[in-house]
């Protein structure tokens, strides 16, 4: 299954009531390379991404709402105490027919 329209609205709802906000930016380079975090303000949403402020740099960076649900990008937002990582809809995954054949023997 995809991701659907109301996932992102959701989502982008989400992200929309905390701009302003302190939140850390995990993102994958590469295969080979370490997770990179970055803290920064949310400044900004829009129809298919929102765009941050980074601390250390004075600098903006923007992102898809659809990098968060390939898990390419993880953000986790400030609560006033700790970063929570942000929820978002599990995306069904499709079964093989070996594991269709083996949750019905398991049932």
């Amino acid at each position: 299954m995809g991701i659907y329209r109301s996932e992102i609205a959701d989502l982008r709802k989400n992200i929309g009531e905390n701009i302003g906000q302190k939140i850390i930016i995990k993102e994958s380079p590469g295969k080979r390379s370490k997770p990179q975090e970055k803290i920064a303000t949310i400044e900004n949403v829009y129809n298919s991404y929102f765009r941050v402020k980074f601390e250390e740099a004075n600098r903006v960076g923007s992102y898809n709402y659809t990098d968060l649900f390939t898990r390419s990008v993880e953000v986790s937002m400030y609560n006033g105490e700790t970063y929570e990582p942000l929820v978002q809809p599990q995306l069904e995954v499709k079964k093989t027919r070996a594991q269709e054949a083996t949750l019905i023997e398991n049932s």
